[in-house]
């Protein structure tokens, strides 16, 4: 396979890569905090900037990059130009232009690597040592007139323990005019030590109206009637909103719910169906999110028999499915249990290869007898 046709690991399905997003929103405290940090001097060689999937992780990271590297240090001289008021570079700017091309020197982009020698040849499942011990040549050479380096990791999260422990030697000693940002989707798999070596930068879900500049600025025209389902099920993650309306999310979740609204005697019919949608090779990213969207669906039982009530129906119909199967306290634990044995089960199923209708249907039977046992 030639370059130009291995896939990306760091661009989710259907969006545009985050060296192609122009703005970022609703992260303005975040870009804030790096700037005011910036125009003080007290720049940190090691960023770890965290939040929830599709919330502008990655978008911010290149965002920062092409503002380090488009802004030169201040070499101490008597014509240091004023701070810095934003992030913001002209998209005419020959630093805009190599990072889009991933050709700038001085940047080094650290991901998951393509695997030649399986069969068939794929992207790696981690980030392995190797793709970290290439650091090594890239900080090896002198960056172009002496400015800075910048490394984005993403996902820091994906690195192997020899990986993870290859990279905490260069935060710990790391070379002069360095900056590392480390996109991470789950800090608590890091090592320790790599987070006490980075300052954070927390990225918040997306609310409405930022969702939807959002979706709109990676070409996704949502229709009206989905857009407060996706408001709801994407849980102010532009990635997910983007998968849900890319794979038709929200009549996914709508079948959920109108085949449980008499449950115990849910619609068996509609059961198979939403099983056997999911079936295949080809189904697979259907298959995924199925899974998520009926984990989800136990997740809003249960947070709203402990008294959080959704702020909107994701479907029609669901809050009365709400009243009638988690109505309080003790149903709000039944059905977190549940959430969590299935999610385990998916876990497993996944590593064994379990049929994707199967398990789908085995969820659903779990689901019914759940609520079967609480109308007993």
């Amino acid at each position: 396979m030639s370059t130009e046709d291995i896939p990306e690991p760091d661009r989710a399905p259907g969006a545009p890569h985050p060296r192609e997003t122009s703005e970022i929103f609703g992260q303005n405290a975040a870009s804030s905090n790096f700037l005011d940090t910036f125009n003080t001097g007290r720049l940190h060689h090691g960023w770890l900037i965290t939040g929830p999937r599709g919330v502008g992780k990655a978008t911010l990271a290149w965002k920062i990059a092409k503002f380090l590297l488009a802004t030169p240090p201040d070499d101490g001289g008597m014509f240091t130009p004023a701070p810095p008021e934003t992030l913001d570079i002209s998209p005419d700017h020959p630093v805009s232009s190599r990072l889009l091309a991933l050709s700038e020197p001085s940047l080094f982009l650290l991901r998951r690597g393509w695997d030649d020698k399986a069969r068939p040849a794929r992207l790696k499942k981690v980030i392995t040592v190797d793709e970290v011990r290439k650091l090594r040549n890239f900080f090896a050479l002198s960056a172009p007139g002496g400015g800075r380096r910048v490394v984005i990791i993403d996902a820091a999260d994906e690195m192997n323990m020899n990986a993870a422990n290859a990279l905490l030697k260069i935060l710990e000693e790391p070379p002069e005019n360095a900056v590392l940002l480390l996109v991470c989707h789950q800090p608590m798999r890091l090592l320790p030590t790599i987070r006490s070596r980075c300052r954070e930068l927390r990225l918040a879900p997306l609310g409405p109206n930022d969702l939807a500049q959002a979706l709109a600025q990676a070409g996704n025209e949502t229709a009206p009637e989905h857009q407060t389902a996706l408001d709801e099920l994407a849980a102010g993650s532009v990635g997910e909103a983007m998968t849900l309306a890319e794979l038709g999310g929200p009549a996914i979740y709508g079948d959920l719910i109108r085949m449980l609204a008499k449950s115990p005697d849910y619609d068996r019919p509609a059961a198979l169906a939403l099983a056997n949608a999911a079936a295949g090779v080809k189904a697979a990213p259907r298959y995924e999110l199925t899974v998520r969207l009926i984990l989800l669906m136990l997740a809003r039982f249960a947070r709203h028999g402990a008294g959080h009530r959704p702020k909107n129906e994701a479907a029609a119909g669901e809050f009365a499915l709400l009243e009638r199967l988690s109505p309080n306290v003790q149903a709000a634990r039944k059905w977190a249990a549940l959430e969590q044995n299935l999610s385990a089960r998916a876990s497993h199923g996944r590593a064994v290869n379990l049929d994707p209708a199967a398990l789908i249907l085995d969820m659903i039977f779990r689901i019914n007898d759940t609520a079967a046992r609480k109308a007993a």
